[in-house]
């Protein structure tokens, strides 16, 4: 496996979820055990020199890699989710989408200052998921050790909202 052959596993979807917008559907790739596990290794190979200690991912995609992200590199993982769907204290933020706004969300006691945070999520385009959980993240005074994305589409410039933190990507588009 490469990762031009992991290629093969984005589908572009156009005009998805509204006109305008190009979808990147990344589900065939964990249909493909090989590609999945094969990108969970390059993965990890990118985001162990930040050192660590929890990984945390945004509902819905980043699950797609958080927790097989935290369970091959031993860290514990958190789970950013949107507003109403975590039952204790949370910290929250409001963050705009490419195509609308929203709220996430995080267990308060779940970090703290002395994590060393991956905000991790499957496509970085705009920046604004990835920014919201940062703040989130430095609210609770963690520290962010890289933000991780398995694409990023370059021409959006999510990349600049994030200045001054470590990104990594393994595909750029």
């Amino acid at each position: 496996m490469t990762r031009e052959n992991l290629a093969e596993c984005i589908l572009s979807i156009p005009d998805f979820p509204k006109k305008g917008v190009e979808f990147f559907d990344i589900t065939p790739l964990m249909a493909n055990p090989e590609a999945y596990k094969f990108t969970i290794s390059k993965m990890s190979e990118l985001i162990s020199p930040t050192n660590p200690t929890k990984i945390a991912a945004a509902e819905s995609r980043g699950f797609f890699f958080g927790p097989a992200l935290a369970l091959s590199m031993g860290l514990p993982f958190i789970p950013v989710r949107k507003k109403g769907k975590l039952p204790r204290a949370t910290i929250d933020v409001d963050y705009e989408l490419e195509y609308g706004t929203s709220t996430l969300c995080v267990h308060k006691d779940d970090i703290g200052p002395q994590d060393r945070l991956v905000i991790l999520d499957d496509i970085l385009a705009t920046g604004g998921t990835a920014e919201a959980m940062c703040k989130i993240a430095e609210s609770a005074g963690a520290k962010v050790a890289c933000c991780a994305f398995f694409m990023e589409i370059d021409f959006l410039k999510g990349r600049k909202r994030l200045e001054g933190r470590t990104v990594v990507s393994m595909f750029v588009k």
